[in-house]
């Protein structure tokens, strides 16, 4: 196995240009759209002796297994997905590689230093719109799948590359799986903006609801125009709304001392958090007014095995309780809307998957990599929770993601280099190979 692991990094070292020049050019073709990649992505796989198949869907048709999204936040239009297919030899475990395409939405002005869609290569880093969020993953895996065939070896389970939309709830991936791809494991090529690149591996995903609370107050019984004298006739939905933070936070409190998870007690100190971060009442233009209705938004964070079901119910349950003991809040109940949410989901500790990903991440790194459980929502819960295929993700170093409101984005080539070589070492260690350059032996 150690030979097999050189013969591939070897061999993606004398192609680096190509890899390199792949990406870029997947950055370039952005400045034409999401359509433009995948073009490139597709005829890339099909010299690489893959089938190729466009696969159109609606994400509002997609099933919902263990999950939910308000209709608003979803893209109506139909999307497109490539899949890539490599039969295998026999014998072997099948696999998937995903990652997505789509960006941010591009509005100018950005605001970058650099053309986002130019590709700009500087002191080692590669820069463009979605670089690090995920051109880097899909060329990565193309890039990966070509290096074993290039390198005369044909895996001997299928493997599979799916270019799937994700942004907006596009849910690519998951159109696929209830569409019936199916394999043996899944590998997420999607960079983490941990500082820590092809060092560390996604095997935990917690799990997370968004959700908005409508509170009702009443404004008082006058007709002035300035309703500070007034304000002790009012009834102010800002104080009613304190009241339900209050319930909210103790809430958080027990769940505090109840939920343990060991990954993310060792990694920040607890496993579950509900956050508050929108409160929205009134015009600041116009303080001296009561406005009768006040907004409260959030989410809560938590990890496998509690279930959507549980959280929502915990969360009713508070506000019920709270608004119970109030006079008003009892006879004008406050009203939560559900925005989102998503189930968490964790590999096995000591699955073959993981165990095979970390062997060649030690091979061709020279470090052990650490496990990441702090990718709240990460999209390697999909093959597990819809579809009970296990999963892990990994990627290079990138960073200044222009989701996180950053500019400039960039991905460090040297790391994008050894994810092409660990993903397609991967391939080598989980589906298995036949040597194509070997005959009973002695050299073809």
């Amino acid at each position: 196995m150690a030979d097999m692991i050189a013969r591939i990094a070897a061999e993606v070292d004398a192609r680096r240009a190509a890899a390199t020049g792949f990406l870029q050019d997947l950055v370039q073709a952005g400045r034409l759209g999401e359509a433009a990649v995948q073009a490139r992505v597709a005829a890339r796989a099909a010299a690489s002796g893959c089938a190729v198949e466009t696969v159109r869907y609606a994400p509002g048709e997609v099933p919902m297994r263990h999950e939910f999204a308000d209709p608003a936040a979803m893209d109506a239009a139909p999307r497109t997905a490539i899949v890539a297919r490599l039969t295998g030899a026999g014998g072997g475990r099948s696999l998937i590689f995903f990652a997505h395409p789509d960006g941010e939405a591009f509005v100018p002005p950005h605001g970058w230093r650099r053309d986002p869609f130019a590709g700009v290569i500087e002191d080692g880093r590669m820069y463009g719109w979605g670089i690090a969020d995920d051109l880097a993953g899909v060329a990565a895996m193309v890039e990966a799948l070509d290096v074993v065939v290039a390198a005369g070896l044909r895996p001997r389970g299928d493997v599979t590359l799916a270019s799937t939309p994700s942004k907006r709830h596009a849910r690519g991936v998951c159109a696929l799986l209830h569409g019936g791809v199916v394999a043996d494991a899944a590998v997420y090529m999607h960079p983490a903006e941990s500082g820590m690149g092809m060092r560390e591996i996604k095997s935990f995903a917690s799990g997370q609801v968004e959700f908005q609370i409508t509170v009702t107050g009443a404004a008082p019984p006058t007709s002035e125009p300035l309703q500070t004298a007034f304000a002790h006739q009012a009834v102010n939905p800002i104080e009613k709304a304190f009241l339900l933070h209050q319930a909210l936070r103790a809430l958080d409190a027990r769940r505090d001392a109840t939920i343990h998870h060991p990954a993310l007690d060792a990694r920040v100190g607890r496993s579950t958090n509900l956050m508050l971060s929108h409160i929205a009442c009134g015009d600041p233009a116009r303080l001296s007014r009561i406005d009768p209705v006040c907004i409260l938004g959030g989410a809560l964070a938590f990890p496998p095995p509690e279930t959507l079901d549980e959280v929502q119910a915990q969360i009713e349950a508070a506000l019920h309780e709270a608004a119970a003991a109030d006079p008003w809040l009892s006879r004008h109940p406050p009203q939560i809307t559900w925005l989102s949410g998503v189930t968490g989901a964790e590999l096995a500790a000591g699955h073959l998957l993981y165990a095979v990903a970390a062997a060649a991440i030690l091979a061709l790194t020279g470090e052990p990599p650490s496990a990441n459980a702090m990718h709240t929502g990460s999209d390697i819960r999909h093959p597990m929770v819809q579809s009970n295929i296990p999963a892990i993700g990994l990627g290079p170093l990138g960073g200044d993601l222009t989701q996180n409101g950053r500019r400039d984005e960039w991905i460090d080539l040297d790391d994008y280099i050894r994810s092409v070589k660990v993903a397609a070492a991967i391939i080598v260690g989980w589906c298995g190979v036949e040597d194509l350059t070997q005959t009973h032996g002695e050299p073809a």
